[in-house]
Formats: C-alpha cells, structure tokens, sequence
C-alpha cells in the first residue's frame, strides 16, 4: 500500500500529468516552503521536484535534489515516491 501524498498539491500532479512539467515545479517548489526542511512533507517534495527535473533533462539538478531528498527520508525511514505517484495524484480516488 502507497502511503497518500495530500501535501502534494493537486495542480501540480494534472500539469504534470498535461505534459507542462515546468509548471508542475513551480507549484510543487511553493508547496514545499510550507513545511519545514527537516519534515517528510519536504523531502518527498524535493524528491519529486528532483525527479521532475531529471525527467526535464535538468540532470544535475535533479540529482542534487535527489541525494537531499533520499538522504532526509532514509534518515526518517519514509517512503520514497516516484513520477508514477505523482502523475497517479491527478486521477480522482488515487493514492488517497
């Protein structure tokens, strides 16, 4: 069982779904300044935005996100979710 993403704004799960992924970073980066930086809220963010901008090929900074993210969430022994996560947010009754 996936644990839900709530946090993650909806809008920016559709644009990413719609194709418009530099559009998906800005809401997923202003989702993220809610919530503190040592929170799992954060880190997830900051694993999608990092995967987001890989998939942008922005490889280095999404790499950079990544080792962040995953550091913070093996550190708090929390799930790491994917673009599939994301992208499954859109859909209505989803990872919910």
């Amino acid at each position: 069982m996936t644990p839900g993403l709530n946090f993650v704004p909806l809008e920016a799960a559709r644009a990413f779904a719609d194709g418009q992924e530099f559009q998906a970073l800005t809401l997923l980066r202003r989702a993220q300044v809610a919530y503190s930086d040592q929170s799992v809220a954060w880190a997830q963010l900051e694993r999608l935005i990092g995967l987001v901008l890989i998939h942008v090929q922005r490889e280095v900074e999404g790499t950079f996100c990544l080792e962040r993210a995953d550091a913070r969430l093996d550190a708090l022994n929390a799930f790491k979710p994917d673009l599939f996560h994301l992208a499954a947010r859109a859909e209505p009754g989803t990872l919910e």
